[in-house]
């Protein structure tokens, strides 16, 4: 086992298994294949991820918090328990409008 990556077989909680730091962007691994790969993260207020694309669809889960998601342009304001599917090869953005953990699953074509 990577040692950024989850123990198979053992129970865990997307909330307790990351923490945020100051002014910082945290990642972990939950799981990474070659046909695609679930990672943790937890982003500070006003900290995110600049706009790019990703040649495959990504599902965004919000654990905690609250999330500015743009997509082509347009803003999609999500809270813990909510999700959204950002298209493969459109422009995102993510910034946290306060602290927030979201799990990103990407899956391969």
């Amino acid at each position: 086992m990577n040692n950024n990556e989850f123990e198979k077989g053992k129970k865990f909680s997307y909330n307790n298994s990351i923490a945020y730091a100051d002014k910082a962007v945290v990642s972990k691994h939950v799981l990474k294949t070659e046909t695609g790969n679930i990672s943790l993260f937890a982003f500070d207020q006003g900290e995110g991820l600049s706009e790019h694309t990703a040649p495959f669809d990504a599902v965004v889960y919000i654990v905690d918090g609250k999330a500015d998601i743009l997509i082509n342009g347009e803003s999609n304001v999500l809270e813990a328990g909510e999700t959204i599917i950002m298209p493969a090869n459109i422009p995102h953005a993510l910034t946290a409008i306060e602290k927030f953990k979201m799990v990103l699953t990407m899956i391969k074509k």
